[in-house]
């Protein structure tokens, strides 16, 4: 184990505030380079790959669970939190993942599930043995109602009641995702102990931070009470989807409790201890979402910043929503900071969820994307979105996703957009793996992989290098304050002010040329991002899917 990297002066550490408008690239283990010729991705092979992350100019990983699980929901089912999962590889190969991760500049965050385990887990497998174990009180049980009926009408958001029957304790278990998944009590100040000695396990093997997947799960309320229907009007698919009764639901009982709070000041107590670590958690609430990642992120005493779902929804970005979300987050979380994503590894990509039926799909997401890296916030960007991949139409037969097998064929599940990254157009499954991969490669990535757009100037993945360089040239992009300027029908402008830098920021999410007025002053542009570099007097003009950068002299 690599030494700890704890000080005694935390305040001398340098730049603890790393995370504050960073790009984080997401990598999902399983489809990103498979080294051992499996089929599947795994960390040699992240690591062999790391060159290319670090010459997009992120600042950082987030690599999705790679610990020990039987892979019932791909390793988002921990059995051992502290090891690696063989398929993935070793203890060994995470440290040389981390060590030369950190020779090329690149932070690492780990992805950790603590609000639920693999039901294998052995804290499990003792809890269930009886009534009166020393782990007894680690899961959340509950009696049945007097006519076997599941405790209350609380639902997965995989399908079906949250309550599994077990026979060995003759109690119900709560499971907020497969039934496998068992949820940990957080009531119970053993289990919170437990699961940050295993947080501080990898904070000592080096890690920089970490997802914290499903944050507002990790609380229940004691009291058991039964959640309250939704009206029809208010439900929407964000945390679920359509076809799922999940949405029916107001969920005041099962998630985003106030009890937290106090357990999420502990965890931040523990990074830190040490220099420079960071948190991002992910809030899965469609009523209250931008309300619990203000609280999750108020005042430095919990995690540093959160992300919610409202540019990952089915829901087409548009002007006016990014107005309306930004100054929304801005009232509940003035002093909050979140973390903006237009795709991750649980919904449809963006490239086919949002630019499928524009006139130009590529330079809709050239300046999709030139918007995303300009809000105020941090940034995720997901494997393979930088080279415009769309959504896979799979097979029911080629289907792992066991929530898409369920739901099938209203909804086709994840797989979709988890498929294989596409590194050389005439290899072998894109480069991803000599074997057959655990899911196939879509042939219509292959026109889109890495080796065919590298040193294209006009390609999607030079356009992302490009941006990033120019948003490292301008603190203001990364950690500047946000005003918005009047802007009609697709046009959304804002202004970002760190300091002596003020730079406005003005796009066009429409086909159309438009125009938006900046005063009387005159446009001095920005270089080195690509898009418009119009000068003078006079309104903006805005060609279709456009974007300028400068100010107003």
């Amino acid at each position: 184990m690599q030494s700890a990297r704890k000080i005694e002066n935390p305040a001398a550490a340098v730049d603890r505030d790393w995370w504050r408008g960073a790009v984080i690239y997401q990598i999902y283990p399983r489809s990103y380079q498979d080294s051992d010729g499996d089929g599947i991705g795994d960390l040699k092979g992240i690591t062999r790959r790391l060159g290319y992350v670090a010459s997009l100019g992120v600042d950082a990983i987030w690599i999705s669970p790679f610990f020990k699980s039987p892979m019932k929901d791909f390793g988002y089912d921990v059995s051992d939190y502290c090891d690696v999962d063989p398929m993935f590889g070793h203890l060994a190969d995470f440290d040389a993942l981390v060590a030369e991760a950190h020779r090329l500049g690149l932070k690492v965050m780990i992805d950790v599930v603590l609000s639920h385990t693999a039901d294998s887990h052995p804290w499990f497998v003792e809890s269930r043995s009886s009534r009166n174990n020393p782990k007894a009180g680690w899961y959340v049980w509950a009696d049945a109602k007097p006519d076997g009926t599941p405790p209350n009408n609380w639902l997965s958001i995989f399908g079906g009641s949250a309550w599994q029957w077990d026979t060995r304790r003759q109690q119900y278990y709560l499971h907020n995702f497969l039934a496998e998944q068992p949820d940990l009590n957080f009531h119970n100040r053993d289990v919170q102990d437990a699961l940050l000695a295993a947080t501080r396990f990898w904070l000592e093997r080096g890690v920089d931070g970490f997802r914290l997947d499903t944050i507002n799960f990790y609380f229940h309320s004691q009291g058991l009470e039964d959640n309250p229907p939704l009206p029809p009007a208010e439900r929407n698919d964000q945390t679920a989807p359509a076809v799922n009764p999940y949405n029916y639901q107001d969920h005041l009982y099962d998630k985003s409790r106030p009890e937290n709070l106090a357990f999420l000041e502990r965890f931040r107590a523990l990074l830190d201890e040490y220099p420079a670590a960071a948190a991002v958690g992910e809030v899965g609430d469609s009523q209250r979402g931008l309300e619990v990642v203000a609280a999750y992120t108020e005042d430095g005493k919990r995690v540093q910043m959160c992300y919610a779902f409202d540019f990952l929804a089915p829901e087409k970005i548009s002007a006016a929503k990014v107005r309306a979300v930004l100054e929304e987050f801005g009232k509940v979380a003035a002093d909050g900071w979140s973390c903006w994503a237009f795709s991750n590894h649980d919904v449809v990509r963006h490239a086919t969820r949002w630019a499928a039926g524009e006139a130009d799909p590529t330079a809709y997401l050239k300046v999709v994307s030139a918007l995303l890296m300009s809000l105020r916030g941090s940034v995720c960007i997901y494997q393979g979105e930088e080279l415009g991949l769309t959504e896979a139409n799979l097979a029911f037969e080629d289907l792992r996703d066991p929530y898409g097998i369920r739901f099938w064929p209203e909804f086709k599940g994840r797989d979709g957009c988890r498929t294989p990254m596409v590194w050389d157009a005439h290899a072998e499954n894109g480069g991803f793996s000599d074997a057959k991969p655990w899911l196939p490669v879509p042939r219509e990535h292959l026109a889109r992989a890495v080796d065919v757009q590298q040193g294209d100037a006009g390609s999607l993945l030079e356009h992302y290098r490009r941006f990033l360089a120019f948003r490292r040239n301008h603190p203001a992009l990364a950690k500047g304050d946000i005003e918005f300027i009047a802007g009609d029908g697709d046009v959304v402008a804002f202004s970002r002010r760190e300091g002596n830098e003020r730079i406005v920021c003005a796009f066009n999410l429409g086909s159309r040329p438009a125009e938006l007025e900046l005063g009387a002053g005159r446009l001095q542009p920005h270089d080195g991002h690509g898009f418009s570099r119009q000068a003078g007097a006079g309104p903006l003009r805005l060609a279709g899917y456009g974007a300028w950068f400068g100010r107003v002299a």
